[in-house]
């Protein structure tokens, strides 16, 4: 329970100040499109990848090869500071979270609203993850475990480190200047 009471402070804390710098420096709406741009880079990575392999053109390599130093010269302006494989991570975090949405994007216009509401909530909470760690809200070693009862499927809200982190997004990052 103290755990939460601090981490619902930090995000407090930061949220103050994301408000009062909405004037200043700190624009986090341009580095949520750029967060978008990097998962779409990686998609475009995936994408030459597989196009190399299936048509045999080894000159897709290349493409790849200029998109993936394009991501990471972007990626960097986001991930300033990182220990150990949070670069790796975060990049994983946004690959998977672009996933997600687009699998749950199929299933709504495939007409399975509650699968692609699911989906989209999970890459929500990915994405809200790789925030997280790179506005630096969570601290690694204070995390213990999941809340009791957090992968119970009737659960209607998250607890812990996931739930507080979605609204961290929801409060800050959404709300900042266009």
């Amino acid at each position: 329970m103290e755990n939460n009471q601090e981490l619902n402070k930090k995000i407090d804390d930061f949220v103050a100040k994301a408000n009062a710098s909405k004037t200043d420096k700190l624009d986090l709406s341009s580095d949520e499109d750029l967060s978008i741009a990097i998962m779409n880079l990686i998609s475009i990575e995936e994408h030459f990848f597989f196009t190399a392999e299936k048509t045999g053109k080894p000159e897709y390599f290349d493409l790849l090869k200029q998109v993936r130093e394009m991501r990471k010269e972007l990626l960097k302006k986001i991930i300033k500071e990182y220990e150990g494989e949070v670069w790796c991570i975060s990049k994983h975090l946004l690959a998977a979270s672009m996933r997600l949405m687009e699998v749950g994007t199929k299933q709504l216009g495939l007409g399975k609203k509650t699968e692609a509401e699911d989906l989209f909530k999970k890459a929500y909470e990915l994405y809200s993850l790789f925030w997280g760690l790179n506005l630096k809200l969570i601290n690694l070693g204070e995390v213990k475990g999941l809340a009791d009862g957090q992968l119970n499927k009737k659960d209607t809200e998250k607890t812990g480190v996931m739930g507080a982190l979605g609204k961290l997004v929801q409060k800050v990052i959404d709300c900042c200047m266009e």
